[in-house]
């Protein structure tokens, strides 16, 4: 095997051994004091005792230290170290006895005096801190040691009351490399190993290199079987590939880093094998791949080998921004005599002006810009474009564009790098629309002007000596590519300009300018928090951290809120005798990845999942000395072996009917290992977490005659915290150098208080509730206190819960209360970001103890772990674990009647005294009834009411006291007349609801047996015609009991039966309809004919284009309030024959089915109008009715 390192680019490249070794030791000498003045120049000098040579630390030759001869930021000092040196500080200190001191600088670095490179701190930060007078000295340590020859410092800012004044030190130690300088296309350097080196399990290759070029292959590992591993320059980015074969096609990328490394500074690569995964590191970023098993041993033994790195002279400018401008010396030019210039250019931006002038003799002025990232050229005379041309396309990547404009023969020609462009006969007579002067500003980098093939000397620009120019960096090119690594998380996608990066977060389920922040709940229990029912949701377990969100379905109960997992087998299988005797064995795969499914389970309070096996002849655990016949596999990766079934507990050996000691044999603790030819089950529910989820599932019993089984895996049930609370608690120090996101809920009285705080030496990060309607979230990364804060227009101290969520990044900060709009604040584009704390986290308090909280805080999350706040208020004094009160924030979920109801860490729905379900009493309970079938619900006696009063939520009934009629029932029917509803006592009082032979709503009604029944009619017609129609009937009065009799007519009309839907039937507190429905067996309901559960109460399942109806009568009685007595009994009734269950009306029925309804007595009462209104509860707009007598 050989394997080897071959460079093929035109780099200079360099072995860093004996540098590395000098890391660890002391580099802190002085490297400025001892040089001689010759090692010093500046852009200029006030006199000859202002200069350069006498700008040493605390000397007081000369004037003191160096002054230019203006003071503006066109000034710059050098600094020849005399050959490469490792610089780790630099100092600072003003001219010595005067008023003259920087207060602040850029730092630059070379190795030629050419090409200079902008030092800056955490990638972002140019502007190092000055001094504030002229004898402190202020030194800074640099983060990053610099290697170079040459430092200049250049002045940005200075003593107002002075001019530019300085006296400078830089300290470090020598730094040697071995350097060799590749020049042509075929030339590289080979190691080899030798036939006795030594192999090991781990390699490190380190080496610098610099660049013009933006491609290229720079290093090559052959293995064996033919496989090569390659590291290439590709547009200015580094690529590890692996190849298969010589030709391109068979290369794989393994990863793609850096960027700009054709910039010709010197770029850190090192590559570090620990076994079968690389470490890869390009300057300070780093990336970990895996790599084949052919790589596993790399001998490459490194020679000793010494050359000239030359580097051409290629000096750059710079535009940062919009009063940039550079003008050149040229001689008259004109598109009829000849022209010709040339240039290159780099930029992020996609539009910007980069080039004009005028033509003398033909009268007109050249633009050259670029707009939507083409190279487009413009010839304006007389205040309009007279010709256009355009070439190029993505100009805007980053990478160096050469452009070039020729004018000869009368033809005038431009091309981006080299390619086909526009060309025209300069006639200057073709007539185009247009305004002079509509370009953007450029931004951008600029090298290798020629005019006329004579190449511009761009340093006697920068010394004033001819052309002019403002705002410019010469002799560098100070790009920078803040995509490079990304800053965008989740997967988004990074774009930039010059001055600020993008991300594309769509599709991505993130949110947040660096995709930072979830759009999704991290439980189901937090969608039902706001207000979710059932159903499909995305779930995002972590937050902001790295797991992907995942779709899951949320089974929200009345009692419990489950988050369901599928996998590719939860339906019953059934499994036939396998006569080879092998084992029967099947894998699950779950609908979610790995990471996903274990953060799922560690985080929920509970999980469940069913197992069972139904067998014939099939045993499956055997005894509990034996061997087991089955077995499955449960918990992390592959799962652990487990013998243990549904029902049972780990370790046992048994199943559930083992441990309930019922099983059909005695003798065995699994009904299947009784062995029986009849059919027998073992199923239960798993919910040791440490188990879960089901991995593969191994059956053995089934190579027998007559052997057979059908086994099932249901799916995973989680049921996850929600919050937990607390009020003042420390935390170790929080962790968000560059991107913070913290979200929490509480709920106060009082009026102001801090919910977290976190310190540094300088930098902190805080939120507090700073007045009774404002929270403030304030840091500091170095560059000053920032702050956010949102304005409520209510008061927060409501004792309410509230929701908070902060997050900081490099780009911005934002602050979002409740539902209320986010408030932002942008970052500083060249700043500090990194946010460095070192104390502990304070929750509820402050490091002073000062301005603390009062009231509960719960639901905390930093970055998207949950703090588990209970757990430290249990050991923390004065603190109580846990915080009642979410009913007085979500108890308005509760629809219907529904009653809010505590829970440890939550609440839920008691739909008791509704007659709606679901998890927030919101569903309807509905049923179509054919002619044939009738409900009847008998009331209890009133001491039975009272004992049944504290029954569990499920109770239908559970007032023992009534001060009146409450009746509503919403009703779908073609038929006309028909008897809705009966109620009665054991006398001739009576209530019943109908539609009468007119097709209009009725309410018929006697209280005292010694009068004649009354009557309260709807003046709507047609409510016979299909569509939803919803009843109240409130009445101030009681029905008494006393006799047996029933009124001829509504028995004749009960006999009539009932065809159509009736939903959400309530009388008083009690739901006759859904008790049928729901409680057939605990409640004091009978039903006959048949009965069967639908959606037709559901204003959705008819016409949802209808408008919606809901009509309010009001009934007027004169009728005295019965002084005693309750009622004996209710019948809903939808009946063929009599339409009252009671022994009384059943003995009367044939004697009324033959004769006519009788008409009522009081004909002349008024009929009562309705009002039109909206209910809530209402899904979509169908023409439902709703009617209050």
């Amino acid at each position: 095997r050989a394997a080897g390192l071959n460079l093929y680019l035109k780099p200079c490249i360099k072995s860093s051994t004996q540098s590395v070794q000098r890391v660890h030791n002391v580099c802190d000498s002085p490297l400025v004091s001892n040089l001689p003045p010759s090692s010093f120049r500046s852009s200029s000098q006030l006199s000859g005792s202002h200069a350069p040579g006498f700008a040493k630390l605390n000397r007081r030759e000369g004037a003191g230290g160096w002054s230019p001869l203006t003071s503006d930021r066109y000034q710059w000092l050098e600094v020849d170290l005399g050959e490469r040196t490792r610089i780790t500080a630099v100092a600072t200190q003003g001219r010595y006895g005067s008023s003259d001191w920087l207060r602040s600088y850029l730092l630059m670095f070379s190795d030629t005096g050419h090409n200079w490179k902008q030092y800056r701190q955490e990638d972002s930060l140019g502007a190092f801190p000055g001094n504030s007078n002229a004898d402190s000295v202020v030194q800074y340590k640099l983060q990053q040691p610099a290697v170079a020859r040459f430092l200049r410092l250049l002045p940005l800012d200075w003593n107002l009351s002075g001019r530019i004044g300085l006296r400078l030190e830089a300290y470090g130690c020598p730094y040697t490399s071995d350097v060799v300088s590749l020049n042509s296309d075929s030339s590289g350097l080979i190691h080899r190993a030798s036939a006795g080196s030594r192999t090991s399990s781990t390699d490190v290759l380190s080496v610098k290199f610099k660049t013009r070029r933006n491609a290229g292959s720079l290093l090559l590992a052959e293995g064996q079987r033919g496989l090569g591993l390659s590291l290439e320059l590709q547009r200015g980015t580094l690529q590890l590939l692996i190849n298969k074969g010589t030709s391109s096609s068979d290369s794989r990328l393994l990863v793609s880093m850096g960027s700009l490394l054709d910039d010709q500074h010197w770029h850190h690569v090192a590559l570090e094998r620990r076994g079968s995964r690389l470490n890869l590191t390009v300057d300070t970023h780093t990336e970990r791949v895996q790599i084949p098993a052919e790589f596993n041993h790399w001998d490459i033994e490194q020679g000793n080998v010494t050359f000239s790195c030359v580097e051409p002279v290629s000096v750059a400018v710079t535009f940062p921004g919009p009063q940039s401008f550079l003008q050149l010396p040229a001689e008259a030019a004109s598109l009829s005599g000849g022209l010709s210039v040339t240039f290159q250019f780099r930029t992020w931006n996609e539009a910007g002006l980069l080039l004009t002038f005028d033509l003398l003799s033909e009268g007109g002025v050249v633009w050259l810009y670029l707009s939507e990232a083409r190279l487009r050229l413009q010839i304006h005379k007389t205040g309009r474009a007279v010709l256009e041309l355009s070439a190029g396309s993505s100009l805007n990547d980053g990478q160096w564009h050469s452009v070039e404009i020729i004018s000869r023969g009368g033809r005038l020609t431009i091309a981006a790098d080299r390619g086909e462009g526009g060309s025209a006969h300069a006639s200057l007579t073709f007539p185009v629309s247009g305004c002079r002067n509509p370009f953007h500003v450029f931004q951008g980098c600029m090298r290798l002007f020629s005019v006329e093939q004579r190449e511009v000397d761009l340093i006697k620009v920068q010394q004033k000596l001819t052309g002019n120019y403002s705002n410019v960096h010469i002799d560098m090119c100070g790009i920078i590519d803040r995509c490079s690594p990304s800053p965008c998380e989740h997967g988004g996608r990074c774009t930039q300009t010059w001055t600020v990066f993008h991300c594309n977060c769509s599709d991505s389920g993130y949110s947040g300018a660096p995709a930072h922040r979830s759009v999704y709940q991290q439980s189901c229990e937090a969608y039902k928090h706001n207000g979710n029912t059932s159903g499909h949701y995305h779930i995002d377990v972590d937050g902001s951290g790295p797991i992907r969100p995942q779709l899951v379905y949320c089974n929200m109960t009345e009692g419990d809120t489950w988050m369901v997992i599928q996998h590719n087998n939860t339906e019953r299988t059934r499994i036939r005798p396998s006569p080879s005797g092998n084992l029967y064995s099947v894998h699950l795969d779950y609908m979610t990845e790995e990471e996903q499914l274990m953060a799922v389970i560690s985080q929920s309070e509970h999980c469940q999942q069913e197992l069972s096996y139904r067998c014939r002849r099939s045993r499956l655990l055997n005894t509990p000395e034996g061997s087991p016949f089955s077995w499955w596999l449960g918990g992390r990766g592959s799962g652990r072996l487990q013998t243990y079934w549904g029902g049972a507990q780990p370790g046992s050996r048994q199943c559930a009917c083992g441990l309930q000691g019922d099983c059909v044999d005695p003798h065995h603790y699994c009904n299947c290992d009784a062995d029986r030819m009849d059919w027998t089950e073992d199923s239960g529910l798993l919910t040791h977490k440490e188990s879960l989820p089901v991995r593969s599932l191994v059956l053995g019993d089934l190579q027998r005659p007559g052997s057979e089984a059908v086994y099932r895996v249901g799916p995973l049930w989680n049921a996850a915290f929600f919050d937990k609370e607390t009020s003042y608690l420390h935390f170790p120090t929080f962790h968000g150098e560059l991107s913070a996101d913290i979200s929490f809920l509480f709920k106060t009285t009082a009026s102001s208080g801090v919910f977290l705080e976190n310190l540094g030496i300088k930098d902190f990060i805080r939120i507090e509730l700073s007045s009774s309607t404002q929270v403030l979230f304030s840091f500091d990364v170095g560059n000053g206190p920032l702050e956010v804060q949102v304005e409520a227009a209510v008061p927060l101290n409501d004792n309410r819960w509230h929701m908070v969520r902060a997050e900081r990044n490099i780009k911005e900060a934002s602050l979002r209360l409740d539902d209320l709009p986010a408030a932002t604040q942008e970052a500083p584009a060249d700043g500090h970001f990194h946010l460095q704390l070192n104390s502990q986290l304070f929750i509820g308090g402050t490091a002073s103890r000062q301005k603390g909280f009062r009231g509960c805080i719960r639901s905390l999350q930093l970055n998207g772990v949950t703090l588990d706040l209970e757990e430290r208020a249990n050991i923390t004094p004065g603190v109580r674990p846990g915080c009642p009160g979410h009913c007085s924030s979500y108890g308005f979920l509760c629809q219907n009647r529904g009653g809010c109801e505590e829970k440890a860490n939550g609440f839920y729905c008691d739909c008791g005294r509704s007659a709606h379900t679901g998890v927030f009493c919101q569903t309807e309970v509905s049923a179509t009834f054919k002619s044939t079938t009738s409900v009847s619900y008998t009331f209890r006696e009133p001491y039975e009411v009272v004992r049944n009063s504290s029954s569990p939520p499920s109770s239908i009934y559970s007032e023992a006291t009534l001060r009146g009629e409450n009746i509503s029932l919403s009703f779908r029917t073609n038929q006309s007349p028909a008897l809705l509803l009966y109620v009665s006592s054991y006398s001739r009082e009576y209530l019943a609801l109908l539609i009468n032979k007119h097709d209009k709503l009725e309410v018929r009604y006697k209280l005292d047996s010694s009068r004649e029944a009354e009557v309260v009619r709807s003046r709507v017609r047609t409510l016979a015609n299909g569509q939803l129609h919803t009843v109240t009937v409130r009445s101030p009065f009681l029905l008494p009991s006393d006799s047996e009799d029933l009124d001829p007519d509504l028995a004749r009309l009960g006999s009539l039966g009932f065809s159509g839907c009736l939903s959400v039937v309530s009388f008083n507190s009690v739901s006759p309809l859904k008790a049928a429905l729901l409680h057939p067996d605990t409640s004091p309901v009978s039903v006959s004919g048949p009965l069967l559960q639908s959606s037709c109460g559901s204003s959705a399942s008819a016409n949802p284009y209808a408008a919606e109806n809901k009509h309010h009568l009001s009934g007027r009685t004169s009728a005295r309030p019965a002084s005693s007595g309750v009622i004996a009994l209710v019948i809903f009734v939808v009946v063929t024959g009599l339409a009252v269950t009671a022994r009384f009306l059943y003995r009367r029925k044939e004697t009324y089915r033959s004769q006519e309804v009788k008409g009522v007595k009081q004909e002349e009462i008024p009929e009562f109008p309705f009002n039109n209104q909206t209910c809530s509860q209402t899904v979509s707009g169908e023409s439902q009715k709703e009617y209050f007598i």
